[in-house]
């Protein structure tokens, strides 16, 4: 039996129902709700092999709000972690930028080692369990290297021995000598019990340390991480994770509107550069154990008025060849644009919460695949579902229903959903769940048929 079609434990059925009907993404127990998208998940597995024998990869996700974009990420997160990655999530806002003259990039990347999440700590807050890890894993070659153990008095000068040829290696990257200082000092910190050292050097990495004054008094480094070199610590810690035991490092940044929706040209300019670099970095082989994917609406890739587009470096890069279309999708370029999920993969998917609502509050489900049909139909037959509906509504919709019926015994789905039906607006669903255009959906504003956006699954 496979994992979707087991019950998920009542404590992420929990969040599961949660964040759907409060419109975000689950974290965890994502496997038992997850439909179609075989492709795309298929495509981003490839990179994650591909990080794991040493190399780096950058990915684009594209596609219009409703497309499932944040649910991919999420996704791909979690067979990150179960493949012994460490993970780094950051969604892009008015104060988290890759570049800012008022420090937005270093609030992306104290967004991004706070949320370093690995498989036994998924939650994120992961950087200490790491950095723990590391000396109980070097501890552990030492012992069965030399047969020494923790009482043999040479054991620790062992131990120190393989950090500083490990820490060697990192020496010879940008900012490698600083950041292998700060490694060693965190192992003498856990030689003597200095807890306070080691604080310090956890709130160094993390990149809290606003001025040199104040690393210098607390640690005696002259040097601190700063917007124009992040990415640099970001790289060496890919390099840091390997040598902790680790596969290497998945960085994964949602909301790239947010750059599109800078009104300073120049501003905008400096963080597609940033992008640039990294780009750059992970296609020519200057980054290792580096995965890094990106998501944006089609509008904030492709404008060459505004968006990544605008950046000729970036558009001549990224544009799709002559010889993909739709049917046809190139799935190793760096851009992959995501398609809706088709009307089968929703009907699945609102089969899927309606077995896990009645498994959670321990009833009988007794919605038919009838009863799931008319609920679509109905929500994809108001005026104007067909530009403005987003599958959000729509879930949180499904949910409130199944709440309801839950709440009132004696109410039939019936009642509910034949109270609506003549205010339907005449789309109609078939059994085998394909929906028809609705007297209000033509032709939609992409191209697609009326009633399309209902098929996207976006949280």
């Amino acid at each position: 039996m496979t994992q979707d079609q087991k019950k998920p434990p009542r404590r992420i059925a929990s969040v599961i129902l949660n964040s759907l009907k409060g419109g975000v993404v689950p974290r965890v127990g994502l496997p038992f709700v997850t439909v179609g998208r075989e492709a795309e998940i298929q495509a981003l597995l490839s990179d994650l092999s591909l990080v794991e024998d040493g190399g780096a990869s950058f990915r684009f996700l594209v596609g219009r709000y409703g497309s499932g974009k944040s649910f991919l990420l999420q996704t791909i997160r979690n067979h990150a972690m179960g493949r012994n990655f460490v993970v780094a999530d950051a969604d892009l806002s008015p104060e988290r930028r890759l570049h800012g003259t008022k420090g937005q990039g270093m609030a992306t990347y104290r967004e991004l080692i706070g949320n370093l999440s690995t498989k036994t700590r998924p939650e994120g807050g992961a950087l200490t369990l790491v950095l723990e890890r590391w000396i109980s894993g070097v501890q552990t070659q030492v012992t069965m290297a030399s047969g020494l153990t923790p009482n043999d008095p040479a054991f620790s000068s062992e131990v120190e021995r393989a950090i500083m040829g490990q820490i060697q290696q990192l020496q010879e990257l940008v900012h490698g000598y600083d950041f292998a200082r700060l490694l060693t000092m965190y192992w003498q910190a856990h030689l003597s019990s200095d807890d306070q050292t080691k604080a310090n050097v956890i709130r160094w990495f993390r990149g809290e340390y606003r001025t040199k004054g104040e690393a210098r008094a607390d640690l005696g480094v002259n040097i601190v991480i700063s917007d124009d070199d992040w990415y640099d610590y970001l790289k060496l810690f890919a390099a840091f994770f390997k040598g902790a035991g680790y596969q290497g490092l998945i960085i994964l940044v949602d909301e790239l509107v947010n750059l599109y929706k800078i009104p300073n040209a120049v501003s905008r300019q400096y963080n597609y550069e940033k992008i640039l670099t990294m780009y750059n970095d992970t296609l020519q082989g200057k980054a290792h154990y580096l995965g890094i994917i990106m998501s944006g609406t089609p509008q904030s890739i492709e404008d060459r008025r505004r968006g990544l587009y605008s950046y000729e470096a970036l558009r001549s890069r990224l544009t799709q060849g002559r010889f993909a279309s739709e049917g046809m999708a190139d799935l190793l370029a760096p851009v992959i644009h995501l398609q809706p999920l088709t009307y089968e993969e929703l009907l699945v998917l609102t089969e899927k919460l309606a077995t896990i609502h009645a498994d959670f509050y321990g009833y009988e489900r007794t919605m038919s695949e009838d009863d799931l049909i008319t609920f679509l139909q109905l929500e994809y037959g108001r005026v104007g579902a067909d530009t403005h509906l987003t599958p959000r509504e729509v879930i949180r919709d499904f949910i409130e229903l199944l709440d309801i019926l839950y709440q009132t015994p004696g109410l039939s789905i019936e009642q509910i959903l034949g109270s609506d039906a003549a205010g339907a607006g005449g789309g109609s669903v078939t059994s085998a769940g394909t929906v028809g255009a609705s007297a209000t959906g033509g032709q939609g504003t992409d191209g697609a048929t009326g009633g399309a956006n209902y098929a996207e699954f976006v949280i």
